[in-house]
């Protein structure tokens, strides 16, 4: 007992000590992972409060109630009746046995919140932040997104391994998933191509299976970062329940090279016109709403069914711009 105030600042330091790391970029943090831990490392301080230290404080503050209470015999025996200033010192004494120390409070105290927020991020919905533009139109830099982490089938959380199967992910769908090259790095982009497609980008036009997706022609958008107009497009991939806007700028190079030698690459024909691929089985083809500005499936290939952590659906925030907020397709 009297070790863990020292045990639990140990523990605290080194969770303050890591989140600093990670957040000054000294580390590649895995934020699942550190969820994970805080809830183990706090559950089982509130197991210990719950069964060993709650009832240890009780006890010692029934021994001091039956010694006052005895005192008061005592006293009663030798005539003296008022004994208010004694009842008070023995609650306040009772009261100060019972208080929860700090290092229960800074671990025990915070299980309840912590369990649910895992349990909601891991089985329900998570959130993320849109860091890039690469699938601009539908996703600004800031947005503040949820992603659904049981429409494609539901997780155990760390390893993202698949327990109970549901939906397949569509064309058309945005998917965010483990970045294939590093899984620590969380990458949103839509699905164009499920397996067994044959994804064709060739001249900067998309076509399925052989067959050409047609793009509709917007009015520009207008890119506040760079205060430029970029031509703009509607486009609904085959299967899509409804288009998905899209940019594609003018001239520039049409061809796409890779960025490695990543798994199934002989599954893909590069060149100077774009790229073609075959899907292989259990895996997605992504690419970013902002056609040349978007590192995808083009680049490092395809994305395996074991990486999927969930559908982006909603806009909850953008602190820049409030009428981002709802739902998108």
């Amino acid at each position: 007992m009297k070790l863990m105030p020292s045990i639990t600042t140990v523990v605290l330091a080194a969770f303050v000590a890591y989140a600093a790391a990670w957040y000054f970029n000294a580390l590649e943090g895995n934020f699942s992972l550190l969820l994970f831990i805080a809830t183990v490392v706090t559950g089982v301080y509130w197991l210990l409060e719950r069964f060993i230290f709650l009832p240890g404080r009780a006890q010692a503050a029934a021994l001091i109630e039956s010694q006052a209470v005895a005192r008061q015999e005592e006293l009663t025996k030798m005539g003296i009746t008022k004994t208010e200033v004694h009842q008070q010192e023995m609650a306040a004494s009772k009261d100060a046995v019972l208080q929860q120390p700090w290092w229960l409070d800074w671990t025990a105290g915070l299980f309840p919140v912590i369990c649910i927020v895992f349990l909601l991020r891991s089985f329900l919905f998570e959130p993320f932040k849109i860091p890039t533009g690469s699938m601009i139109p539908t996703l600004w830099v800031g947005d503040l997104i949820l992603v659904n982490k049981f429409t494609y089938g539901v997780r155990l959380p760390v390893i993202n391994k698949k327990i109970i199967d549901m939906n397949n992910p569509q064309r058309g769908d945005v998917m965010v998933f483990r970045y294939p090259p590093n899984p620590n790095v969380d990458y949103i982009k839509r699905v164009v191509g499920i397996p067994g497609d044959q994804v064709s980008y060739l001249n900067k036009e998309l076509r399925i299976n052989g067959e050409l997706v047609k793009r509709t022609t917007l009015p520009e958008f207008f890119d506040e970062t760079q205060t430029t107009y970029i031509p703009q497009f509607e486009e609904q991939l085959p299967g899509q329940a409804k288009p998905h806007k899209l940019l594609i700028y003018p001239g520039g190079s049409m061809g796409n090279t890779p960025m490695m030698q990543f798994p199934n690459f002989q599954n893909c024909n590069y060149s100077i016109e774009g790229v073609s691929c075959k899907v292989p089985a259990g895996h997605y083809f992504m690419m970013g709403d902002n056609r040349d500005n978007s590192q995808d499936s083009r680049f490092w290939g395809f994305v395996p069914e074991q990486n999927i952590v969930g559908k982006a659906f909603y806009v909850w925030m953008n602190f820049g711009n409030l009428r981002r907020i709802g739902s998108f397709h």
